[in-house]
């Protein structure tokens, strides 16, 4: 069987980077893309500039300020940031036509068969990057491999303006001496069980039998156990008939706090909703997903009368649907959105949905 060829491209702390290079100003200087600062906002994104001072996405814009108080704070521009997507989409296109767009910023490409450039993998990342550089001004990394996983995972390796190849013949060996925080999928939580396995490496991980890993890790025992042995035959899909959009994130250490839930709900929210907008979709349900310290998970759903909403009624939707739950009284593990009830349609209704205002 031929290995196929498959691209991951990722753009550079995006958002920020499509302010730098719009405003001359914010150049080289440390910029967040999200909340106020004295505000119960959350950091969207960030510059590397910003990111040396151990900010990142998701965190609270108090705690940035704290940890940079002259880093430059500006609210999101999605008009800005769908633009130049656009722009790397059809450079995509002029490649292959198996394309999969994960948001605003991120996309696999399988060219397994193009012809462009001989065929060659590793040259048709290098053109592609090479082309968004010339017409939008913005750097990309690449990962390039025979599948999805380590494709996403070169692509993070060399960042920002990276490329890395891992071929067929080395994939075995990469995957083996690769820690196990690296590999995608893997959260910290999820990680430090592994720790304690006495998994550290890809190989401590193809160590353990696919009835051992199911045992520890339920349904995720078998993506464990494939992974390890490098086997991912996920295909690019070019369409998917979207159902909902959500994100969820697993804390490293429990959270207890309802301020500090909220915070972490709206940061999800913002991501759920960079996923609509690349596709087009406007929703009207909002669910909140939470697993407790124990393991037991419940959701909470507000199905709205209309998809566009503004900022103030969201945050109080958010803070209703938390009412009844324990969060506050009960260390939560998880916390999860997901925006359901999609219909196509214009983008404006999300922009307007201003979820960096100061409540």
């Amino acid at each position: 069987m031929i290995p196929r060829k498959i691209i991951h491209i990722d753009m550079d702390a995006f958002f920020a980077a499509v302010e730098q290079r719009d405003f001359p100003q914010y150049r080289n200087k440390p910029l967040i893309v999200g909340g106020e600062p004295n505000s119960r906002g959350v950091v969207a994104t960030c510059s590397y500039e910003a990111r040396r001072y151990g900010i990142h996405s998701a965190m609270s814009s108090a705690q940035a300020y704290r940890l940079c108080p002259h880093a430059i704070f500006v609210k999101p521009r999605f008009e800005a940031y769908r633009a130049a997507s656009t722009i790397i989409r059809s450079i995509f296109a002029e490649y292959t036509e198996v394309f999969e767009p994960l948001s605003l910023d991120e996309a696999y490409l399988d060219v397994s068969a193009a012809t462009l450039h001989k065929g060659s993998a590793t040259l048709i990342a290098q053109a592609i990057k090479a082309q968004i550089k010339q017409q939008t001004e913005l750097t990309a990394s690449a990962g390039i491999s025979y599948n999805k996983f380590l494709a996403k995972i070169a692509s993070d390796i060399n960042k920002p303006d990276g490329l890395y190849l891992i071929t067929p013949e080395h994939g075995a060996e990469f995957i083996e001496q690769l820690a196990i925080e690296k590999f995608h999928g893997v959260g910290k939580a999820t990680a430090a069980k592994m720790h304690d396995l006495g998994i550290k490496t890809g190989k401590d991980l193809s160590a353990f039998s696919l009835l051992h890993l199911q045992q520890h890790f339920g349904k995720s025992g078998l993506h464990y156990y494939n992974i390890a042995r490098g086997i991912d035959n996920r295909p690019v899909n070019r369409h998917r008939d979207t159902k909902s959009v959500g994100v969820e994130v697993t804390f490293d250490q429990d959270i207890t706090g309802k301020a500090e839930a909220i915070a972490q709900l709206q940061g999800l929210l913002i991501k759920a909703i960079g996923r609509a907008l690349e596709k087009q979709l406007s929703a009207r349900t909002l669910t909140v997903k939470i697993k407790y310290h124990d393991f037991v998970q419940i959701t909470r759903s507000r199905t709205l009368p209309m998809s566009v909403t503004d900022a103030a009624g969201m945050a109080f939707i958010l803070e209703d649907l938390l009412k009844n739950t324990d969060i506050g009284r009960r260390p939560a593990r998880l916390l999860g959105v997901t925006l359901s009830s999609l219909a196509t349609g214009s983008a404006a209704g999300f922009q307007q949905l201003d979820l960096f205002i100061d409540y």
